[in-house]
């Protein structure tokens, strides 16, 4: 028996390591596919990972191909949301608006925005003037552009696992929390069983979706997945009075300063630079006076509001900063969904879909053949330009 109580599996056709947005979302798809026997295992609850501690961002607005068709798939997996899984999740689609401050920035964009709107993302690159309107607290010094798309928005993280687990379970699939897995046994080159602090699990396929955790599971099946942990932080202001509900996902792009609405007050964040990686999961101050003076360039009415609360989490980065998506070539049935450098939340529905149509030997909606974990061994690659 596990902590939680339920009955671990002795079998599974399946076993999902990891149980945050992508585990519970491709349990789900693959059980309502209708595959016997899937289990999920999580060291935690559900969601208590990078997912819970994520900002909740949702967009379609990517650099990349393949980025932008897994965003706008999933955008379309949020707006229906409740009504197919029963779940609120308190979906803002605001838009997001990128402030630009060179011109170099503001011709990355409309390269962007040029394969965004062939792809069918409505985004535009719109005047200085507007973006102010759009986004009343900030200042436009050193502004050259910037550019919004009305569809992407943001969510709350703990209520899509939460509208994915109850609907996997209802499905079928064996949800296992507070039970880690500690290896998974092989014979040549193929999965006979994974198993966990609960006991053994025999199993021939295996999903990684463990984030930053990642490369320790692959390394138990002698699969190289280069992803690193990276410690992001944000922070929950206090109430703002007259704030505007309808604030645009706001991203100074030069700083990587970002905030959006959240109950009566702002979440915020930025990168910092001089983080080195590793699991570092405790708040630190040293990234404060870069975040300060950001704030005091960009937003500067906000000089004086109090923070309320924030918290740590872990960005699953990868070399160019893009996704590790596919079936490993060492070991049979081993497939992985991990290293998305910070866009892992909101292409989760998308991503769900997309393991399930590898399990199942079937086409994906999008050719992700690009993100395999192999590629870093050729001459080239192509970076995401657009994550923050």
């Amino acid at each position: 028996m596990t902590r939680t109580g339920r009955e671990l599996p002795s079998k599974a056709s399946v076993v999902i390591i990891g149980g945050g947005v992508m585990g519970v979302s491709t349990a789900y798809n693959l059980a309502a596919a209708g595959v016997c026997d899937v289990a999920l295992v999580e060291k935690e609850a559900l969601g208590a990972g990078s997912t819970s501690k994520a900002a909740g961002g949702v967009r379609a607005q990517f650099s990349d191909r393949i980025n932008i068709a897994l965003g706008l798939r999933s955008l379309e997996v949020f707006r229906h949301f409740r009504e197919h899984f029963e779940q609120e999740i308190d979906l803002h689609q605001v838009g997001y608006l990128f402030l630009l401050d060179s011109p170099e920035s503001v011709a990355t964009f409309e390269r962007n925005v040029a394969l965004q709107n062939e792809l069918g993302v409505p985004s535009r690159m719109i005047p200085v003037d507007e973006a102010k309107r759009m986004s009343p607290l900030i200042s436009t010094e050193g502004l050259l552009g910037a550019v919004y798309a009305p569809t992407d928005g943001h969510c709350t993280p703990e209520s899509v696992v939460l509208g994915y687990a109850s609907a996997a379970r209802r499905n079928g699939a064996k949800l296992i929390t507070s039970c880690a897995a500690i290896g998974i046994e092989t014979d040549g080159d193929r999965i006979v069983a994974v198993n966990t602090e609960g006991g053994r699990i025999e199993t021939d396929t295996v999903i990684c979706t463990t984030g930053a955790w990642s490369r320790q599971i692959g390394e138990w099946v002698g699969v190289d997945l280069p992803v690193s942990p990276l410690r992001r932080q944000i922070l929950i202001t206090e109430p703002i009075p007259g704030l505007d509900a309808d604030t645009p996902f706001t991203i100074d792009f030069g700083t990587s300063f970002y905030f959006h609405c959240e109950s009566r007050g702002l979440l915020l964040g930025m990168s910092d630079p001089d983080e080195t990686p590793g699991f570092k999961l405790t708040r630190s101050d040293s990234w404060l006076p870069r975040l300060g003076k950001a704030m005091a360039r960009r937003t500067p009415a906000l000089s004086d509001v109090g923070i309320a609360s924030g918290w740590a989490g872990l960005y699953e980065m990868t070399p160019d900063h893009n996704a590790l998506i596919g079936e490993a070539a060492e070991v049979r049935r081993f497939l992985y969904a991990t290293g998305f450098s910070g866009h892992g939340f909101l292409m989760g529905p998308a991503v769900g879909e997309v393991m399930r149509d590898l399990y199942l030997g079937r086409q994906p909606f999008v050719d992700i053949s690009g993100l395999h974990a192999g590629r870093f061994a050729d001459a080239e690659i192509r970076p995401e330009l657009n994550i923050v």
